[in-house]
């Protein structure tokens, strides 16, 4: 047998060994991977060690080793003062090939499309200048007390997005009491606002409005900053945050609209 053919004899069968062997714990590491990743992704830059391994329901230990790996191959960055980590120059990569690979669709087009598998009302909000404005909403569910939420954006869910992600705007912010279970002491909403960062999104439970709730998730920008919110309203008996269904949902839908806001 010649050099030649037995180093491609090795080949193959090393790397019909290695196909043979892909089994047990190697796509649930691979799983893990992904799902740290979308944490980081849904979470935001600065996100913490420990809360991504709550996120992605990884043991502590397993996330710091897999943590150490994402950022040796580049899909994870450390923040500049190690506190925690961002989205990496890979993964910006992939993200950008996806983008690029077709004609983009618009963000109206997008939930047009999102409206037809779901029997709630979605609404887009914009979070630009630190104001939130509604740039679609669904012309077949109205949207109550519009005018209360862009004003009171403590006590409704897309407001509790912004805040999360911009606590610059808690600071001089007046907590109105809109309805019983309104939120008006800082620490409960500061400890609410950390929630939303660390689950990824926002929920109302008759805070503007009795007998209405709302559930609302971050529209990121390709530089992975929350540009806007994405969220539904109904009444509270059945928009609920026990409803993973749903949260699953809206998440899924946020991702389809990165990039659109």
């Amino acid at each position: 047998m010649s050099a030649d053919r037995a180093t491609t004899g090795t080949r193959v069968g090393k790397r019909t060994s290695e196909e043979s062997h892909f089994s047990g714990q190697q796509p649930k590491a691979v799983q893990k991977a992904l799902g740290m990743l979308e944490a980081v992704a849904h979470l935001g830059p600065g996100t913490t060690a420990k809360e991504i391994a709550t996120f992605a329901g990884v043991p502590s230990a397993t996330a710091y080793r897999m943590l150490n790996l994402l950022v040796a191959e580049g899909f994870l960055v450390r923040v500049p003062d190690l506190s925690g980590f961002a989205l990496g120059r890979r993964t910006a990569e992939l993200s950008h090939a996806a983008t690029t690979s077709g004609p983009a669709p618009s963000l109206h087009e997008q939930v047009e499309d999102m409206r037809t598998h779901t029997r709630y009302g979605l609404h887009v909000a914009s979070f630009n200048a630190g104001r939130l404005r509604f740039i679609d909403k669904d012309p077949d569910h109205e949207i109550i007390g519009i005018t209360t939420l862009s004003k009171n954006i403590h006590a409704n869910a897309l407001g509790k997005l912004l805040l999360a992600y911009d606590e610059r705007l808690v600071v001089d912010l007046e907590l109105r009491r809109l309805t019983e279970f309104t939120i008006d002491d800082r620490a409960m909403l500061a400890e609410q606002l950390r929630s939303v960062r660390l689950q990824g999104f926002a929920f109302e439970n008759q805070e503007s409005r009795l007998g209405r709730s709302a559930l609302a998730v971050p529209i990121r920008d390709h530089a992975d900053l929350v540009a806007g919110g994405l969220c539904i309203q109904g009444s509270c008996e059945r928009v609920t945050v026990e409803d993973r269904e749903l949260v699953g949902f809206l998440l899924d839908c946020a991702r389809r609209l990165t990039g659109l806001i």
